[in-house]
């Protein structure tokens, strides 16, 4: 389906809810070191709850080493400084969102490594510095997969 990158993730129940995303949206869930905690973590799996077992969940040493296993078609990278708003853009199979972490988000220098038209926002009011991470995850991939008319999804 899609796969969900976290580059450098750091609270726990964020990504143990973007683990329980995956495992009911039929995602793949990558995670870029170093992590803000362990997969271990108590906070992540009372998050995760018993869908940590369902997700499929890799972990990388950086972006390229994600990248360089994976070749995703399309990498979009989400962030307050991105071009387009997400929903625009005609997702397919395959497809990577890419996520920074929850206090400083992508930096530049991977921002800069994408075409400008592959650069995502989420629309906020005005004022507005960001939305939680799993929120935004949520957001992005539930539109997606909407737009393919939910493949996989119980009747």
């Amino acid at each position: 389906m899609f796969h969900i990158v976290l580059y450098q993730p750091e609270i726990p129940p964020n990504t143990g809810n973007v683990m329980r995303l995956a495992a009911n949206s039929g995602c793949r869930l990558h995670l870029i070191h170093p992590l803000g905690f362990t997969l271990d973590d108590a906070r992540l799996r009372r998050a995760g709850l018993d869908y940590r077992d369902m997700a499929p969940v890799t972990e990388y040493d950086s972006l390229g080493a994600f990248s360089e296993a994976i070749q995703p078609q399309r990498l979009f990278a989400l962030s307050t400084r991105g071009n387009r708003v997400y929903s625009e853009i005609p997702f397919q199979t395959g497809d990577a969102f890419l996520f920074g972490p929850e206090t400083r988000g992508l930096p530049e220098v991977v921002l800069e490594t994408l075409p400008a038209e592959q650069r995502l926002r989420v629309p906020m009011m005005p004022g507005s510095r960001s939305l939680n991470l799993s929120n935004s995850v949520a957001v992005v991939v539930m539109e997606a997969w909407r737009q393919l008319g939910y493949p996989g999804a119980a009747t």
